[in-house]
């Protein structure tokens, strides 16, 4: 009896312990709810809803800067046959590019420039420089610095469409802005 008395006070001893530990962490989680005033619930309730506020905010800015880069690239600058000028129809487009690079002061970008398939090699390289400088100095007009901006002419190497009509030719006619630098 005794013997039997020793072995259910070690079992006691043992599981005792891990019983306690059980029920007062029960408790702190238990005594963590019940035990806030309604003020404190207000305030959890209002910091947690802050919280997921700003972080809604803070992924639709960087879903806006995500399609404004991919707007600066991918939104080209056309030229017409033969010319160099920047259309009063584009000048929007430059605009655009120009208050991106105002606001990220250190983005640089490559102005390339671009030519359908008519004409020499050698002269297609030239209108393609005259076209990539025209873009490039539009925008220095818009007060982007010239050093952030670097220039080269691909001719008509580099067609968007390589189609042989002027649908196709219109869209290789173009400036195109390739960011170097962030």
């Amino acid at each position: 009896m005794k013997r039997n008395g020793l072995i259910f006070l070690l079992v006691a001893l043992l599981v005792l312990p891990v019983f306690a530990v059980s029920l007062t962490s029960c408790g702190k989680e238990v005594k963590k709810d019940v035990g806030l005033t309604d003020e404190e619930k207000a305030r959890l309730e209002a910091e947690r809803r802050a919280k997921e506020a700003e972080e809604a905010r803070r992924r639709q800015l960087m879903e806006q800067e995500k399609a404004a880069k991919e707007a600066f690239q991918n939104e080209h600058v056309y030229f017409d046959f033969d010319k160099y000028n920047i259309r009063k129809d584009q000048e929007a487009k430059l605009r655009f590019k120009a208050d991106y690079m105002t606001s990220h002061a250190k983005v640089a970008a490559e102005v390339q420039g671009h030519c359908d398939e008519r004409g020499t090699n050698a002269y297609n390289m030239a209108l393609g420089d005259r076209r990539a400088h025209s873009a490039k100095n539009f925008m220095e007009s818009l007060g982007v610095a010239g050093s952030r901006m670097k220039t080269v002419s691909y001719g008509e190497e580099k067609p968007v469409d390589t189609g042989h009509n002027e649908a196709a030719w219109s869209k290789n006619r173009r400036a195109q802005f390739v960011i170097t630098a962030e």
